[in-house]
């Protein structure tokens, strides 16, 4: 059933700004393309283990709806596999047959119509397929438990993530253009469904990760080797998706900026996978028509001490933007409002993406107006509440929910 007009806020999106006073950037709109977005902020993609056979459900309407609800300007649902064994888990997002598309249109038009911008992330998830679901521990799945522990998907035979996972089949150059199509022929499923940006995953250790890093990928043909040889693969989806994704959508495509190899985030590793390297292949995702980046970070290499903490990842989308001259967006560790209007206002990205901060408060975007002394709209059956936001001084909206004759 469709949102009835009196369920809509999609004229003006909570979220929105009424007041900015200050210039916050965080809460001024931004157009890519066709597509506007009314804040820059974006609910990252994330996996919630929730599917059966690849199909969105009740699930995902509510769990993404809520963000829409509360103001986020982008909402990119999760990974999404191209391929059945493409996918993290058997429980995950998929979009490789026609019958996917209405469970996904359901939700994007839910999305749109509280104002937000529906995105969807595709993705293969490589060497790294096969593997439980969050909370059913960190283990190869069994053909039994509707796993394919035999026909886990990489750039080179027996080269696995680690000892926990499967031992990936090297694909032949006739697998991989296969997978090229898949990837396009999923947008195009995209496109029917609503979806307004698309992001290609190729980070975090997944396929198209796999064959950029010389960590992962041991080739010796045309797709190994050099930076453009391992590049090939991923330029080639790039190009064929941007080519059937229609010309006035966005097309983001998300990056792990460096393997960590090397010490020094920053440091240089040229037979692995560095943030130099990734700035390369942004300047090639540019010029096939990528609008953006998303600038993430590691998942390619076991055993890794990261150095998370705030704000931490924001210098690699500072790097690539600086050096490819590309829109960036920022992840990682961004809870603070005022932080992620920093990262905006000092120009070391052009959007910022919230993950887990959405799952402790899927309020953030309202509660980060009120911090930045932004007023914003509120959606209008929640409006009641606005006095009542934490730490707030209670307004003179405080009429009743009903009226008293």
């Amino acid at each position: 059933m469709s949102v009835p007009p009196q369920g809509q806020n999609s004229v003006s999106p909570p979220g929105s700004a009424i007041e900015n006073n200050q210039n916050v950037l965080l809460f001024k709109p931004i157009t890519y393309r066709s597509v506007t977005l009314h804040n820059r902020i974006g609910v990252s993609p994330m996996c919630m283990y929730s599917c059966e056979d690849g199909y969105l459900n009740d699930f995902h309407l509510v769990h993404l709806g809520a963000f829409a609800l509360r103001g986020a300007g982008l909402i990119i649902i999760e990974a999404t596999a191209v391929e059945p064994q493409g996918r993290i888990s058997p429980d995950d997002s998929g979009l490789w047959d026609d019958g996917h598309i209405a469970p996904v249109k359901r939700i994007a038009d839910f999305i749109k119509s509280q104002g937000s911008v529906p995105a969807m992330q595709i993705a293969h998830a490589g060497r790294k397929a096969d593997m439980s679901s969050l909370w059913k521990g960190y283990k190869i799945v069994p053909e039994e438990e509707k796993g394919w522990p035999n026909d886990v998907r990489g750039p080179s035979e027996g080269v696995r993530f680690n000892d926990q996972h499967p031992y990936p089949r090297g694909l032949t150059v006739e697998q991989i253009q296969e997978l090229v199509q898949k990837f396009a022929d999923a947008a195009v499923r995209a496109d029917k469904a609503g979806i307004e940006v698309l992001e290609i995953h190729s980070a975090h250790g997944y396929l198209l990760h796999n064959f950029l890093s010389g960590n992962s990928n041991k080739r010796t043909d045309q797709y190994g080797g050099s930076l453009e040889n391992r590049m090939r693969f991923p330029l080639e989806v790039a190009k064929a998706v941007r080519a059937v994704w229609p010309d006035h959508k966005p097309l983001f495509v998300r990056v792990s900026s460096t393997d960590y190899a090397s010490d020094d985030p920053l440091g240089k590793d040229p037979d692995g996978w560095d943030v130099w390297q990734t700035a390369e292949y942004a300047k090639a995702l540019k010029g096939l028509g990528v609008d953006l980046i998303d600038c993430s970070s590691g998942g390619n290499l076991p055993n890794i001490k990261y150095p998370a903490g705030p704000l931490y990842q924001v210098k690699f989308a500072e790097t690539i933007r600086r050096e490819a001259q590309i829109p960036t967006a920022s992840v990682g560790i961004i809870t603070e409002p005022t932080d992620a209007e920093k990262v905006l206002q000092t120009g070391q990205s052009d959007l910022v993406f919230i993950a887990r901060e959405f799952l402790r408060d899927s309020a953030w975007v309202l509660l980060a107006a009120q911090q930045l002394n932004v007023k914003v709209r509120w959606p209008n059956q929640y409006a009641k509440a606005e006095r009542a936001l934490r730490g707030s001084d209670v307004s003179t909206n405080s009429a009743p929910f009903t009226s008293v004759p």
